[in-house]
């Protein structure tokens, strides 16, 4: 029941102007707003303004289906001295090279495991050699694979690391055959002799957003259970009369409920849990049946997604509870600040600096954001990140439930009761 503030008879009033010039006023506010606004900046744009540059070990596959017989002179196929070239020129720990036949490739793209392939062709040593002759029919073809399921920007760098590769090659190995011909349309021809292709390695749907369905859709969960928790949190805290209900110039305070902090977390919990049930639902029939998201597995994904937004609601309601006013501050660096560049998902963590991928050992987005992506584009394969996803999920409530109640506890114990508002 609503009880109503009675009126009373106002005294002076205080005019802004005269609270403006009191710096204790703004002190806590400017350093906060400061804070965050340097803070979010290092974060968000520290971790985009140079992906080549940062890159560390991007994998990426290298077949050499080469079978051709070595030319003369040589004592190995064209395609095993390409890829040779290619690793020994890889010297920054850039890339980082996996050298798979064409199944195990398809394998790691089909899992998530590698951005692209670099693929040299059965025939490619005998066509490279028929260019010196009257039988060639076409130039030599090297493939590149590309993994759009990772990332528009991660199959985007792959693709120009493979071509550049791919080109290299071909420019040495042009030097080699042209040296051998005195023939100028030849010298010419052999200058650059194999041509690239480049094809989708593994393809995802066309309602897919370039394989960025997968992060937005994270997002969305990261979102429901961070700010669902935030709702529950004061929608229950001004029901049990621990803080005044405003809205506008409607005012109300209910009566006081006397609860201790350890319940208090308890109904807090239940409700994140019971109502994520509904939002859950609700992001699918909006993102799927209305908008028309390419999805597949959807119970999987359903219990995916409401298990991964109760973590997040449970870390928001442990926070908030251990650290009152500021807790949505917390939880906002924890959940969405920190999160967002090391999700890994627009920028692959392998092409930001070395704190962001720290960051991605542990931070919410990347886990829960692998195993959607592994529903949405790698039929639900656990070594696609399904399985890490759950093992996150698992951590991250356990962590949040100890937290919680250890912090509640420890406040009832030493009797740090909640305060309620007073009248003036």
């Amino acid at each position: 029941m609503t009880s109503a503030i009675p009126p009373h008879t106002p005294g002076p009033q205080v005019r802004a102007r005269a609270l403006v010039r009191k710096p204790k006023l703004w002190l806590v506010p400017t350093v906060l707003s400061a804070l965050v606004a340097v803070g979010l900046s290092l974060l968000y744009m520290g971790g985009i303004l140079n992906p080549n540059d940062n890159l560390h070990r991007l994998p990426v596959a290298l077949v050499d289906e080469d079978r051709g017989t070595p030319l003369p002179g040589q004592r190995e196929p064209l395609g095993k001295q390409i890829t040779d070239r290619i690793v020994a020129g890889s010297s920054d720990d850039s890339v980082h090279w996996r050298r798979l036949d064409r199944a195990q490739a398809q394998d790691a793209l089909a899992s998530g495991e590698i951005f692209g392939a670099l693929v040299v062709p059965e025939d490619f040593t005998a066509s490279v050699a028929a260019l010196t002759t009257n039988r060639a029919t076409a130039r030599p073809t090297i493939t590149v694979l590309t993994n759009p399921g990772l990332g528009s920007l991660g199959s985007s760098i792959t693709a120009q690391i493979n071509q550049s590769a791919a080109h290299q090659a071909s420019l040495a190995i042009g030097k080699q055959l042209a040296a051998g011909t005195d023939v100028p349309t030849t010298r010419l021809l052999l200058a650059d002799p194999v041509a690239v292709t480049t094809q989708v390695g593994h393809p995802i749907g066309r309602h897919s957003g370039l394989g960025l369905t997968a992060f937005y859709y994270t997002l969305l969960l990261v979102l429901g259970g961070f700010i669902g928790g935030n709702l529950v949190n004061s929608g229950v805290d001004t029901s049990l009369g621990y803080a005044d209900s405003e809205i506008g110039p409607w005012h109300s305070r209910y009566p006081t409920v006397p609860i201790d902090r350890t319940q208090t977390l308890v109904l807090k919990m239940l409700m994140t849990a019971g109502i994520s049930l509904l939002t859950t639902t609700l992001v699918m029939v909006a993102t799927i049946s209305v908008l028309g998201m390419d999805a597949s597995h959807l119970p999987m994904l359903w219990l995916f997604s409401y298990c991964a937004t109760v973590a997040v609601g449970l870390g928001v309601q442990a926070i908030n509870a251990a650290f009152g006013g500021i807790g949505q501050l917390v939880s906002m660096f924890v959940f969405i600040a920190l999160a967002l560049p090391s999700s890994g998902a627009t920028v692959p963590l392998e092409a930001t600096p070395g704190f962001f991928r720290f960051l991605g050992l542990f931070e919410p987005m990347h886990q829960l954001g692998a195993g959607v992506r592994s529903i949405l584009y790698f039929d639900a394969r656990a070594d696609a990140g399904l399985a890490r996803g759950w093992i996150m999920i698992a951590v991250g409530t356990a962590l949040a439930l100890v937290f919680g109640f250890a912090m509640t506890r420890y406040y009832d114990r030493r009797g740090l009761r909640r305060l309620t508002p007073q009248p003036a």
